[in-house]
């Protein structure tokens, strides 16, 4: 795979931009923020960036759409994607999902004000809804393609029967999933590994075929805390677990045997999964974005992969 193939595997996860989740203004600092880790993620070839509705309660949204006004040609430059469906507690009821289509077209409508453009390049479904309507999604997505307010659908934090529904609702394939997957977070990978075997764990049992059926479908999968919380690629907590210093120092030699940070080891055992996995890197910090993009450059070897997998496990594979 040619390392601008890669870069498109990395995605830049805007949640934190925007102050604090409060309903202080915008101020000039966070919107220089936002700027500064835009133009870091470009400058190393990351073109694509996530949102959600209620990221910093969607001021993360305005940022863009504030860089957006006072650059109207970085519009071009970049994808945008965001998410629906997760609602605050409020006086109509308390916190929860929300996938009817009134819902889904006015949070859509009311993304779009807030990042100042007249599109979104994808469209993801943030959460599972148990009341959701296949009639009435059909009916939200029918529009929004209709009108060219989104590009693609996909989902977050979802299963794959739940994807083949809403996938059989829309008439269309699904676009991607997004999901917690990590060096940390490997509950996806222990359904396969430990099958069949006392080590298998309930978390792992309910991937199911989930993973298979991206990787079969040709859907994307998004991985969010894809640096782990940075425990292994920063100094490791003195009380962190013996499993987690000990990877942390081995990412740490990884690094320094392939000249790269160590941030670029911890996505980089991400990249190499055969599913194509593509990397949300949850930083704003423009040192830490570059640097996460020597991933791209980076193909582990076997012995390395799992030399890192076996250690954040704590104990040896079945």
């Amino acid at each position: 795979m040619t390392e601008s193939n890669h870069l498109n595997r990395l995605i830049l996860g805007c949640m934190g931009l925007g102050g604090g989740w409060d309903h202080q203004p915008l101020s000039e600092t966070d919107i220089a923020k936002a700027h500064a880790a835009v133009e870091a993620a470009l400058s190393v070839g990351i073109t694509r960036f996530d949102h959600a509705d209620i990221y910093t309660l969607g001021k993360a949204e305005q940022c863009f759409g504030e860089l957006f006004k006072r650059q109207p040609s970085l519009r071009a430059r970049l994808q945008l994607q965001s998410k629906c469906s997760i609602r605050f507690a409020d006086a109509a009821g308390p916190a929860r999902y929300d996938l009817s289509c009134a819902h889904i077209l006015a949070s859509v409508e009311a993304s779009l004000r807030r990042l100042h453009t007249d599109h979104i390049e994808v469209l993801l479904l943030h959460r599972p809804d148990p009341l959701l309507e296949p009639a009435e999604l059909a009916e939200a997505w029918t529009r929004l393609k209709a009108a060219g307010k989104v590009g693609r659908l996909g989902v977050s934090n979802m299963h794959a029967a739940q994807m083949r529904m809403i996938s059989a609702a829309i008439a269309e394939p699904l676009v991607a999933n997004q999901l917690e997957m990590s060096l940390l977070k490997r509950d996806w990978l222990e359904a396969g590994t430990c099958f069949n075997d006392e080590q298998a764990v309930p978390a792992a049992s309910a991937w199911g075929d989930t993973l298979d059926f991206c990787q079969r479908e040709g859907v994307e999968l998004q991985a969010w805390g894809a640096m782990a919380r940075g425990l292994y690629s920063g100094a490791a907590p003195a009380d962190a677990p013996s499993a987690v210093q000990a990877t942390a120092r081995l990412v740490g030699d990884l690094a320094a045997q392939h000249g790269v940070s160590r941030e670029a080891i911890v996505l980089a055992w991400l990249l190499r999964h055969p599913a194509g996995i593509s990397a949300v890197i949850g930083s704003s910090d423009p040192a830490r974005i570059q640097a996460s993009a020597q991933a791209v450059s980076l193909c582990l070897s076997r012995e390395a992969w799992y030399g890192l997998y076996v250690s954040a496990r704590g104990r040896a594979l079945p």
